[in-house]
């Protein structure tokens, strides 16, 4: 029987602050199609961690363990859980056991270059939290549901970061009155008169 071939890379993502171990951020992913059981054709959840008491007993954990690490990859409750430290949060990409650890790597190297640039090098509690938007699109932008999307941080930083203003600039100009839109109708009348006359 072939294996069952999925998208779905990437079970948490996770900032926790290092020293008590509490979430500054924290998003799960679940299987978005469900297995079923060979047995009884009954679909079975897989989702790791179904409530917010396992999580947090599985955070804890996490915390205790990378806390006396030095490498930045651990097997974790039959999990492979890559890491980086940033001055007082510990940023956290747990995958499932079989995964790709180069790619799970680098969302962890895409997540923390992107907040670097972000943010301009101060990547800490306060600045995530000050900034919880920014950070939240930007872990958007790396996985969705699951599935890996980008790890390049510059085009991370381009979608996350505010519209140009070019853009606004241009709509400036443009008379949105009724007497405008009267002018604009005459215009695109005119112009669809002169391309009929051109094409017969």
């Amino acid at each position: 029987m072939a294996p069952s071939m999925s998208l779905l890379s990437v079970n948490a993502i996770l900032i926790l602050n290092s020293d008590d171990g509490s979430r500054v951020f924290a998003k799960y992913y679940s299987t978005p199609h469900h297995a079923t059981n060979t047995q009884s054709n009954a679909p079975t959840a897989q989702t790791p961690y179904p409530d917010v008491k396992s999580q947090k007993a599985f955070e804890k954990g996490l915390v205790e363990k990378t806390a006396k690490q030095t490498a930045d990859i651990i097997l974790y409750d039959n999990r492979i859980v890559l890491y980086k430290s940033e001055s007082d949060v510990m940023m956290y990409v747990v995958g499932g056991v079989d995964e790709n650890e180069i790619m799970l790597y680098n969302v962890i190297l895409a997540l923390r270059d992107s907040l670097h640039l972000l943010f301009k090098q101060s990547v800490d509690k306060r600045t995530i939290i000050e900034n919880y938007d920014l950070v939240s699109l930007a872990i958007d932008e790396i996985v969705d549901d699951g599935i890996i999307l980008e790890t390049d941080p510059t085009i991370i930083v381009q979608r996350v970061s505010k519209a140009p203003t070019q853009d606004v600039t241009q709509l400036k100009g443009i008379d949105l009155s009724e007497q405008g839109m009267n002018n604009l109708a005459q215009f695109g009348k005119a112009k669809l008169g002169d391309w009929l006359r051109q094409g017969l």
